[in-house]
């Protein structure tokens, strides 16, 4: 019988916590986090010097392995935060803050915020556009949609419409990567920067029939358009199919993982489905590894 993957060494003793996320951040030599040098560094092993700790040879400044990521300056266990992040990444629709306030033995409060930090950890830095492959002009084919959710009963009595509503734009592209935005309105002011920002020129664009598209689509190589309300819902090529599945799992997750989500955080909870959805091809345990990667250069001002 396999061994539980909680019960590796990395998830249950701080030290071997640390040594594993030493292999996954500095894989290609220990960088330091003050000046950015590689490899010019010596270990302080002294007996008043405690375990991980890094002198740099260039700048002369002292670091561990979590200096300048999220989880700097915390007083939770290191092999806490790597559970964390396992459960995080290896939940297909989300894992609340009481969840983990109840798996890792921690205060709601100290869940709340470790959960923040590792979804800011999971938000990709990726600035290559949608379609456009690695030579940036491929012309792939990129599918855009918007999705309401929330503040139910917050209109009037027969009120119609979704303003009332918080409002996500997606833009997936086939077989690659998926990105949200939280816009407060969805029109074709707010949606076309993101669209002109997001996808390369020589992309084929997919969209409903929905006229916020109508007039940024031709600044595009094609701009294919299904009509969902005559019930057409493909056309060859030509759907939306993609970004619409995508969205399920992120309705299944706010509704039966998180109930309620704030405008204020709603972005960040947006970055952490669409973390799983771009590397839903890996194991859990690499994708804990991706979000690891992320660490860096993130912090958060809040306690925990």
């Amino acid at each position: 019988m396999a061994e539980a993957i909680l019960n590796q060494p990395q998830f249950q003793d701080a030290e071997k916590a640390r040594e594993y996320l030493e292999s996954v951040r500095w894989a290609n030599g220990v960088v330091c986090p003050h000046c950015g040098i590689v490899d010019r560094h010596y270990k302080l092993e002294g007996i008043s010097h405690r375990l991980g700790l890094y002198k740099c040879a260039e700048c002369r400044e002292q670091f561990t392995v979590t200096v300048g990521t999220v989880f700097e300056d915390s007083k939770v266990p290191l092999h806490k935060w790597l559970q964390a992040c396992y459960l995080m990444s290896a939940s297909k629709k989300g894992i609340s803050s009481k969840q983990l306030e109840r798996m890792l033995g921690v205060s709601y409060k100290t869940a709340w915020f470790m959960s923040h930090r590792i979804r800011e950890a999971m938000t990709s830095e990726n600035k290559l556009p949608l379609g456009g492959g690695k030579s940036g002009n491929d012309g792939g084919v990129v599918e855009a949609d918007e999705t309401y959710w929330g503040n139910n009963g917050k209109q009037r009595k027969g009120a119609r419409g979704y303003d009332h509503k918080m409002k996500i734009v997606s833009l997936v592209e086939r077989n690659g990567e998926k990105r949200s935005f939280h816009v407060a309105n969805v029109t074709a002011v707010t949606v076309r920067p993101i669209l002109k920002a997001q996808i390369a020129e020589k992309a084929r664009l997919m969209t409903d029939q929905a006229s916020i598209y109508t007039k940024v689509g031709k600044e595009f190589a094609e701009h294919g358009v299904v009509n969902h309300a005559a019930g057409e819902y493909a056309r060859g090529d030509i759907t939306t199919n993609t970004v619409e599945s995508s969205f399920a799992i992120l309705k299944r997750g706010l509704y039966g993982t998180f109930h309620h989500v704030s405008e204020q955080h709603l972005q960040r909870y947006a970055n952490e489905f669409d973390f799983r959805w771009n590397t839903r091809k890996t194991t859990d345990l690499e994708r804990t590894a991706c979000a690891l990667r992320g660490i860096e250069g993130k912090r958060l001002t809040y306690r925990a």
